[in-house]
């Protein structure tokens, strides 16, 4: 599978190809923030195969978490765009950046549900978990 997205203004562009090891909608407190209120959606992809092809991204770490999540984002539009966790193989890819998000799909999963706020919608058949599955 080949993805490719980019930003809001265009200035920064993807690529990843790969299999996704998941495709998720993430309730968890902190992707809050960035949506706005709602889950994100997002695919775990394999981060040797992920590369910027155009324009530079500015990223955001907090300090005072025990497992930090560094997010990658445009420094223009503010677009967030991947997301990444330093004991993953992976990058964490948000659907709604791929120049086609129908390729996203059905999420395999609802994770972090222990912050899902009471107007957040879980397709039905979609398995949930609390934090992430293991």
């Amino acid at each position: 599978m080949v993805i490719e997205g980019q930003c809001y203004c265009g200035n920064v562009h993807y690529r990843a190809e790969g299999e996704p090891s998941m495709r998720a909608q993430c309730h968890c407190r902190e992707c809050q923030f960035f949506t706005g209120g709602g889950p994100n959606f997002v695919l775990i992809m394999p981060k040797d195969e992920f590369h910027y092809t155009s324009g530079e991204v500015a990223s955001f770490t907090r300090s005072d978490l025990e497992r930090p999540v560094t997010r990658e984002f445009c420094p223009n539009c503010g677009t967030q765009l991947a997301s990444r966790v330093a004991s993953l193989p992976s990058v964490i890819l948000k659907a709604g950046t791929m120049d086609n998000p129908d390729d996203f799909g059905t999420p395999q999963a609802a994770i972090y549900t222990c912050d899902a706020q009471s107007f957040h919608t879980i397709a039905e058949g979609v398995p949930q978990f609390e934090k992430m599955p293991g």
